[in-house]
């Protein structure tokens, strides 16, 4: 059997996320091929191996069931390509022949987890470190995205220390209202709001700012918001592409997560010349960043003439059982278990 190790939690707000994806994860991996251990890392940062029930994991329990979790860290020792682990005095080890991170945002998503994973020796799920770390970036994804000739929103960047003031002059002058205020490297919505006039722009700016030091302010487009899923190494297969139909004015962290009226149309009710450009497009926009193994696209298609604007990448979405990622695959006949043992064949497959 193989060793696979996965990882859920983390530090970032996007924690409570990791819990429901993972165990999803943990639910459709094939206990007859994998042999699982399973790392939970705190909102603390605290990192513990963790033998327990999975029911325990999505609201949190696991961190309480102190007769199943030891002290247990990652090594970088590209020799010993193992999990340490500390039990009762004892020093124990696990080698994983692969390691699925289940992590959402910073410091899971962003390219420092996965530096330590290329320190270890030890293949792993998805994107490397630049391409984590610029997908994780909607500033700096925007400018890959933008040398590699993909359509995308307009917009301005406002740091945390800029003169608002200013910045909103900018902002009104170049993007007008409503406009969408997000965190430049937050997943999930979290921390991002929509202005319809200066004053909610002024509230949203602050806000943001309690998640990051750097702001991307985007024009708003009017379209059917979309997405699709990406597959693959250096021949990545796009899969369909699905609707997001919220009832709430934008799809923020509620509708993701919390709001049961979020309606999700696979594939989208769009022409077929536009849902194979949104395809083309997803695995360019893939390829510019360097990817590997997994990621999905999001994209606007304008009510106004029908054309496709990329709105932003996400290198380890969601993988909750209502996430888009595993229900477009789902769609074109790749069901939950099969996709992550794809996605453990590319890991290994990978060349570092």
């Amino acid at each position: 059997m193989k060793e696979l190790c996965v990882i859920f939690g983390g530090q970032s707000p996007e924690h409570n996320i990791s819990r429901k994806s993972v165990t999803s994860v943990l639910n459709n991996l094939d206990k007859n091929k994998y042999n699982i251990s399973v790392i939970g890392i705190t909102k603390n940062g605290a990192w513990y191996l963790y033998t327990g029930d999975y029911g325990k994991i999505e609201n949190g329990d696991w961190e309480n069931d102190s007769d199943n979790k030891k002290k247990a860290i990652l090594s970088p020792d590209a020799q010993d390509k193992a999990i340490i682990v500390f039990d009762e005095g004892r020093i124990t080890k696990i080698n994983p022949d692969v390691i699925f991170p289940v992590l959402h945002g910073e410091f899971g998503e962003d390219g420092t987890i996965q530096g330590l994973f290329e320190l270890s020796g030890i293949p792993y799920v998805g994107m490397g470190v630049m391409a984590s770390a610029n997908g994780m970036d909607k500033t700096s994804s925007k400018i890959v995205f933008a040398s590699a000739g993909i359509p995308q929103a307009d917009w301005v960047v406002v740091n945390r220390t800029d003169n608002y003031e200013e910045k909103m002059d900018e902002i009104e002058r170049k993007l007008g209202y409503p406009c969408f205020v997000k965190p430049a490297r937050t997943g999930s919505s979290v921390g991002v709001g929509k202005a319809h006039d200066r004053s909610e722009l002024k509230a949203a700016l602050e806000n943001a700012a309690k998640f990051d030091r750097k702001i991307l302010v985007e024009e708003n487009i009017d379209g059917h918001e979309v997405e699709c899923a990406i597959l693959g190494n250096e021949d990545p297969k796009a899969a369909t592409v699905g609707e997001i139909m919220p009832t709430v004015e934008f799809y923020d962290f509620d509708a993701k997560y919390n709001d049961n009226s979020t309606k999700l149309q696979i594939p989208a009710d769009l022409p077929n010349e536009t849902i194979e450009k949104i395809r083309e497009y997803a695995v360019k926009a893939f390829k510019s960043l360097d990817g590997a193994g997994l990621s999905r696209v999001d994209f606007f298609v304008k009510h106004s003439d029908g054309s496709v604007i990329l709105n932003e990448i996400n290198t380890l979405p969601g993988f909750t059982n209502i996430s888009m990622y595993p229900k477009l695959w789902g769609a074109v006949g790749i069901e939950y278990s099969e996709l992550l043992d794809r996605l453990i064949e590319l890991a290994e497959k990978r060349v570092r």
